[in-house]
């Protein structure tokens, strides 16, 4: 995903720079290009190896709440997992409208409701008086996720508009130069 030492491994695998140094793909040698990797000061990698029944069963669970650990990046730097351009469209296109998992009303309480009152966020989570208006406007039936692990650096499609605390990151569709969140942790308190 992204590797500072060697920018051209960015979207590579092991076994392609097994390839590349004239190494043999094998468990040995890549535990070696592993080695080698921590030696340079590391790398991001993205690991293929859930299992997809278990996904689906995961997402069914009523407590099993819908977030991301995906990192922020410029459109077109690195070579991140897709889910940094959207984890929640995937949800809303893969597991609502393709695969029928979960129902539209069911996935929106696990991105919204579900987590805010797990981690104590009593003003979000819902449209309420009083709550901080951080709103997402999309067409459920044009909504499709774009970036895929080849080629990640595509925004979602459907998504019209989407408001942070009375601002609008996302407008009739483009993605606007705004800032309008904050920082959280633990129980709602703002660092």
């Amino acid at each position: 995903s992204r590797v500072s030492w060697k920018r051209d491994l960015e979207g590579k695998t092991l076994h392609d720079w097994a390839l590349e140094k004239e190494l043999e793909p094998s468990l040995e040698n890549g535990v070696q290009l592993v080695i080698e990797a921590q030696e340079n000061g590391g790398a991001s990698c993205i690991f293929h190896a859930m299992n997809q029944a278990d996904v689906n069963r995961i997402m069914q669970h009523p407590y099993t709440a819908i977030a991301s650990d995906g990192r922020l990046n410029a459109l077109g730097d690195g070579h991140p997992h897709p889910r940094a351009y959207g984890t929640f469209v995937r949800v809303l296109d893969k597991y609502v409208k393709q695969d029928s998992i979960l129902t539209l009303p069911e996935a929106i309480r696990k991105m919204t409701s579900l987590p805010a009152e797990r981690m104590g966020l009593k003003d979000r989570g819902q449209i309420k008086e009083g709550f901080h208006a951080d709103i997402t406007i999309f067409d459920p039936v044009s909504i499709r996720e774009v970036a895929t692990f080849t080629d990640p650096h595509h925004y979602p499609e459907g998504v019209q508009y989407v408001i942070v605390n009375g601002k609008f990151p996302i407008k009739e569709g483009a993605v606007l130069n705004g800032k309008a969140g904050q920082v959280l942790y633990g129980k709602g308190r703002q660092l």
